[in-house]
């Protein structure tokens, strides 16, 4: 019971603002439910007696919830998703350090299950979907079940060219801040010290997409972040780089496109391959944000902001043609 309703309540709490037409009541291990107002409040107390079913069962599985889970949890039963939370949040990838890793919606439980049966697979979505990070919990679950023999991790510098040259420090210093945050990814999933070794020995690799060329990748898993700033010919380079034994994913956001021209590698192979058998793109929205709240609220505005100024320039364009 304790688990189940969080310190301090907070997990009680958070139950409570999800079905404000719903009153619980916690007297020693049992909780009742009431429903406050006529067939809203019914519809809202069957939804959260079946939650609290799975979210028992969740804490029975040893899964430790929070209160974003409450939250994403409550979303699955209200929509009638066909994926209850249980099968979402119940689907461990890694136990790091005590902590485990899993998918924590529906649209990211579908991402590591395409990952799974797909040997080329597309996460395409917004900044906090954890299109990056599920990958590489797949990549390192594949290499410790030794599906694959190493992992390769590789993103575009963008800024690289001939600016790359006048940064300070060896060639791994200047690339570094490009990779950044493939190798925090990477400390935050495995013992710090044991990623050094692995590196050392090529079991992993981190290095800039420049690096593929001309290489074919057997038995690995591959991943491509910040997809959206390959050029098409980069992108082409890169998928032809696969080799027997091997997965890719590639992740990005084709609303953040920093290459120069404007003409995304990510966005043409949408086109291109979307009908492709063993190749998978999976689109994440703002309903899988799990960073900070504010977070999905910042991308729906961004997003109503952007088909806004796009039915002003259309509507230009009428006007210009009248």
């Amino acid at each position: 019971m304790v688990r189940l309703l969080g310190p301090q309540d907070r997990l009680l709490t958070r139950l409570e603002r999800e079905f404000p037409l719903v009153s619980l009541h916690v007297r020693g291990n049992e909780i009742s439910l009431t429903a406050n107002d006529g067939e809203d409040g019914a519809t809202q107390l069957a939804d959260a007696q079946r939650l609290l079913i799975e979210l028992v069962d969740l804490v029975r599985n040893g899964i430790d919830l929070d209160p974003a889970d409450v939250g994403v949890s409550a979303a699955l039963v209200t929509s009638k998703s066909p994926t209850g939370p249980t099968a979402v949040l119940g689907e461990a990838i890694l136990n790091s350090r005590g902590k485990l890793i899993r998918p924590k919606t529906a649209g990211q439980q579908q991402y590591v299950q395409a990952i799974e049966e797909n040997t080329i697979v597309f996460g395409v979505g917004p900044a906090g979907t954890g299109k990056t990070y599920l990958a590489m919990a797949k990549a390192i679950q594949a290499l410790q079940r030794k599906e694959v023999s190493r992992i390769i991790l590789t993103r575009p510098a963008v800024e690289a060219g001939e600016r790359l040259g006048f940064l300070p420090g060896t060639l791994t210093d200047k690339i570094d801040p490009y990779l950044r945050p493939l190798f925090d990814a990477l400390n935050e999933m495995l013992d710090p010290e044991l990623v050094p070794k692995l590196m050392s020995v090529g079991t992993i690799e981190v290095a800039p997409l420049a690096y593929m060329r001309g290489r074919t990748l057997n038995e690995s898993f591959i991943v491509l972040d910040e997809a959206q700033n390959t050029t098409p010919e980069q992108m082409k380079m890169f998928l032809t780089r696969l080799g027997f034994g091997s997965k890719m994913v590639i992740t990005g956001d084709v609303t953040q496109v920093d290459v120069p021209n404007g003409i995304s590698g990510l966005r043409t192979v949408i086109d291109i391959l979307d009908d492709v058998p063993d190749i998978h793109f999976a689109r994440l929205g703002a309903e899988d944000v799990v960073r900070h709240s504010l977070v999905g609220r910042i991308v729906d505005a961004y997003s109503a902001y952007d088909e806004e100024q796009l039915k002003r320039r259309n509507s230009v364009k009428n006007r210009g043609r009248s």
